[in-house]
């Protein structure tokens, strides 16, 4: 029978009674459906539902387990798509709840000011328009980071900030803390006996901070210089014959400040090596042993230098290089004995055979026409290689300036082993150059300049300028157009058009500028010239220009006694009024050039000599002879120091008559003759050495009322002193300059500081006739010299003499060619000056062939606004008259 279970509390059965248990058959419990039915993405915003899902594994028709949610969650961060996700289900109907990381609008920095924007920007790998990730903000952060440590600040930090925007959109702010520049404090070296800690530092890149270091980026601490000092300290001592020398450990430890660092070296010196035996066995027919081995630079006994190894290697493939073997293979070979402390070594050179040039490749020149890098190499295709000639070739391709600094020529094999192929990849550099520029010039002041260059025009090498400058005592404007190869022939031909207003001035006694003359010049130039040699070349040149000197007539002109308004030579000086006129220079030229130079911008090595003869008279109205020799040389002298030496001279004689020595007339013509000082020799001011009419005091004048005045010799009525060069017919100029290097950082600045010497002169000039007093006589009458100086005798206009009287201080003359002429008494009739007439002195100094000597140093900056030239001299040796200058300055303008 069945029974039916209830639900209560069932009476304790008895010990004597058994109570029997039915069996009963639990209900059947449906199976649980885990099947995913459906799968919707909420909150997408840019992204497609359909998109997200092809990121994950879920699929509809699954079975949804937890680890196949969680792998769909890590599957979905590892796009770096979604700031945040979320899966649920709902009996079979999953839901996956994403929100999108925003879209970068801008990206911004804050705090930098030691390293600009240009330069962080690069290590940014985030963009705007980009899907903001925080792993790329932090590999981001890392890597600016990076680059300050690469700098030295190893204590700066970024912090990236998030602004978010509407329509989920953020700019990223990298916030960065600079810090201090991590400095070097200092360097340890531990093991060293044979040489000392300063010596040692020496040799390093890097250096401990110091204050006068401020113009240099050594002292900053750098992991690379680390490991370069290591090359630098081995490379040290095994030039000084330690062959076993090691470096154990280098260590760079922060300061408790964490700002700088101490960087200790531990060193194992070992054993100091001479030379043993050095031998060279050639299996190259030209080569033998015996004519190679006694011209090695080293001996037995000698200390033992691997610098000298590596440049005799070098030497030994140069030269096999000039007889044509381009692959000479020149392999040292040691025998190092530890008992004796000797290295043997034996140059072994293989054979190889003789090279012919192939083919050569020109690559890269989008502009240049191929002609024009091709005409610069020294070999052609077929002649035997030389080594020489294509180090010449680079140097020729270099100097045109139209491509890379950093030109090399590769050497590639041919289709045989006899065959090369000389490669050049050029890389095009802007030729053309626009330039309008403002400045100051202690010489010219204020300064503007425009001018247009193409130094490559049309791809062809040709020159093509115009140029344009003012100042306040010069105007120009010049035209040049210069055709390197005429008719593809190496002849060089140019022309040249200009038009020049020069004023010329000199100085008071209180240093204010006046104009003297001022000079218009007109005229043309045609040139050419032909290569005689690789260094050695000659040009002609014919030029025609027209001159036209004046004097201001307001200032220096005054009426004669025919009243002819004419220049008065006690107010300008008798060489000014000499000056002035028109003339017509036609002259021909001829100059011989030696050229060796590493390079025309800034030469290193090498030497330039150059002759120049001009002779003018060719028709025209002057006539003159001028020869020039200058001459320089250029050294790399410790290290990196330049020095340079360089010296000039000149003289120009006259083909014509234009007075004599007595007139004080020179026969060459103030405008043609050479002028001395600043920019030339430093330490005076221009045209401040040399010849020169210094004119002191007052000169007597007739007023507009007929009165006697004094008038003072200086227009502003501000000083009592005029000093105005007159140039010489010779001159001689010589210089030497130290240019010192210093650290990369001031390297990028532009900066390039040097001290000099300078010496020079110039002289030879005919004295010109001075002004001078009245000539006393006992009779009462006096001799005094007219305004062309010659020496009249007073009268009364009709050739009756007259007594001088302190009433009547001006007074008609006779000269000695009986014209009637206007002077002044310069004594009374009882002999007693008279003040108006004598308080005036003009004085000839400076015409004298003793050099003058100045010292100094001087700065060239290349600043963001022009280059930038700075020198202070002191003259150590002058002569009286000369005009001295301890500072000078340019910016602005070339120098």
């Amino acid at each position: 029978m069945c029974g039916t279970i209830l639900t209560g509390i069932a009476a304790p059965a008895t010990a004597q009674e058994t109570v029997a248990t039915p069996e009963v058959t639990p209900p059947e419990v449906a199976p649980i459906d885990n099947s995913i039915r459906s799968i919707v993405v909420n909150g997408s915003q840019r992204l497609e539902p359909s998109t997200v899902l092809s990121y994950m594994q879920l699929r509809i028709g699954q079975t949804y387990t937890q680890e196949n949610a969680d792998q769909a969650l890590k599957d979905l961060f590892e796009t770096e798509l979604f700031k945040d996700v979320s899966i649920r289900n709902n009996g079979g109907a999953v839901v996956i709840e994403v929100v999108e990381n925003p879209v970068i609008n801008r990206i911004l920095l804050e705090g930098n000011k030691r390293i600009k924007e240009d330069k962080i920007y690069p290590e940014i790998r985030l963009a705007p328009r980009q899907i903001f990730t925080r792993s790329k903000v932090r590999a981001d952060v890392a890597r600016i980071v990076e680059l300050y440590k690469r700098k030295g600040r190893f204590a700066a930090s970024v912090e990236p900030k998030m602004v978010q925007l509407d329509q989920n959109r953020v700019d990223i702010v990298f916030e960065i803390n600079e810090g201090p520049k991590s400095k070097v404090q200092q360097i340890n070296i531990i093991g060293n006996q044979k040489f000392s800690d300063g010596k040692l530092r020496g040799e390093m890149a890097t250096k401990q901070a110091r204050f006068y270091r401020f113009f240099s980026s050594s002292d900053t601490y750098d992991p690379d210089r680390l490991a370069f000092d290591q090359q630098k300290l081995r490379q040290f001592y095994l030039t000084e014959g330690y062959a076993d020398f090691r470096v154990i450990s280098a260590v760079a430890e922060l300061t408790p400040d964490k700002k700088d660092f101490i960087i200790t070296y531990v060193v194992e010196e070992g054993e100091q090596y001479k030379f043993g035996e050095v031998s060279v066995e050639s299996e190259i027919r030209d080569f033998t042993a015996d004519t190679l081995t006694p011209l090695l630079p080293m001996k037995t006994g000698d200390e033992y230098n691997a610098k000298q190894v590596e440049d005799t290697v070098e030497s030994l493939s140069e030269t096999a290089g000039l007889f044509g073997y381009a692959f000479a293979d020149v392999r040292p070979q040691f025998d190092r004995n530890k008992e004796d402390l000797t290295m043997s070594i034996v140059f072994r050179v293989a054979e190889t055979p003789r090279v012919y040039v192939e083919r050569i490749d020109i690559n890269g020149n989008t502009l240049t026409v191929d002609k024009v890098v091709r005409r610069e190499f020294r070999l052609n295709e077929g002649d035997a290689f030389n080594s020489f000639q294509v180090k010449r070739s680079a140097n020729r391709i270099k100097s045109l300036g139209f491509f890379q600094e950093e030109l090399e020529i590769e050497q590639k094999q041919g289709s045989a082993p006899d065959r090369i192929i000389l490669e050049a990849n050029v890389e095009e550099r802007a030729t053309g150059e626009l330039q309008l520029s403002a400045g100051f010039s202690s010489v010219e002041n204020f300064i503007l300049q425009a001018s247009v260059r193409q130094r490559n025009f049309r791809g062809k090498g040709q020159e093509l300028r115009a140029s344009v400058s003012y100042s306040s005592f010069s105007q120009a404007i010049e035209l040049g157009f210069t055709e390197p190869y005429l008719f593809d022939r190496n002849i060089a031909v140019g022309v040249d058009l200009f038009r020049r207003d020069l004023n010329s001035f000199g100085f008071g006694s209180t240093g204010d500028r006046r104009t003297t003359f001022e000079q218009l010049t007109t005229g043309f130039q045609i040139r050419a010239g032909v290569p005689i040699t690789e260094y050695l070349s000659a040009s002609l040149r014919y030029g025609l220009s027209f001159d036209d000197v004046t004097l201001d007539e307001d200032l220096f002109f005054s009426q004669n006694a025919n009243g002819v308004l004419a220049c008065d030579p006690i107010r300008a000086g008798r060489f000014l009024c000499d000056a002035i006129g028109k003339r017509t220079t036609s002259s021909l030229g001829t100059s011989l050039i030696y050229d060796d130079r590493d390079s025309r911008v800034r030469p290193t090595r090498g030497q330039t000599i150059v002759g120049s003869l001009d002779f003018a008279g060719l028709g025209g109205s002057v006539k003159y002879l001028r020869g020039v020799v200058n001459a320089s040389k250029h050294w790399r002298v410790l290290g990196d120091f330049i020095f340079t030496v360089s010296g000039e001279g000149g003289y120009i004689h006259p083909l014509e008559n234009r007075g004599s020595a007595l007139d004080g007339i020179d026969d060459v013509r103030l405008t043609d003759r050479f002028f001395l000082g600043e920019p030339q020799i430093r330490g005076f001011d221009i045209r401040g050495v040399g010849p020169r009419v210094v004119r002191s005091g007052t000169v007597p004048a007739i007023d507009d009322n007929g009165n006697l005045v004094n008038m003072p010799i200086i227009e502003n009525n501000q000083g009592q002193q005029s000093d105005d060069a007159i140039g010489g017919r010779a001159y001689y100029l010589g210089r030497a300059e130290l240019e010192i290097p210093l650290g990369s950082g001031a390297r990028e600045l532009g900066l390039r500081p040097s001290i000099f010497v300078d010496v020079g002169a110039v002289f030879n000039v005919t004295q010109p006739l001075l002004l001078t007093d009245a000539q006393t006589q006992t009779t009462g009458t006096v001799a005094v010299r007219d305004a062309t100086g010659a020496i009249v005798t007073m009268d009364d206009g009709t050739g009756t003499q007259v007594a001088v009287t302190a009433t009547g201080p001006l007074f008609l003359a006779r000269d000695d060619m009986g014209a009637v002429v206007r002077v002044i008494d310069a004594v009374d009739a009882n002999g007693v000056a008279n003040p108006i007439a004598t308080n005036f002195v003009e004085q000839f100094f400076g015409d004298s062939p003793k050099p003058r000597l100045s010292v100094g140093i001087g700065v060239n900056w290349n600043s963001p606004f022009g280059p930038f030239r700075i020198d202070v001299a002191k003259a150590l040796l002058k002569e009286p008259g000369d005009d001295t200058k301890l500072f000078t300055f340019n910016v602005g303008t070339q120098f």
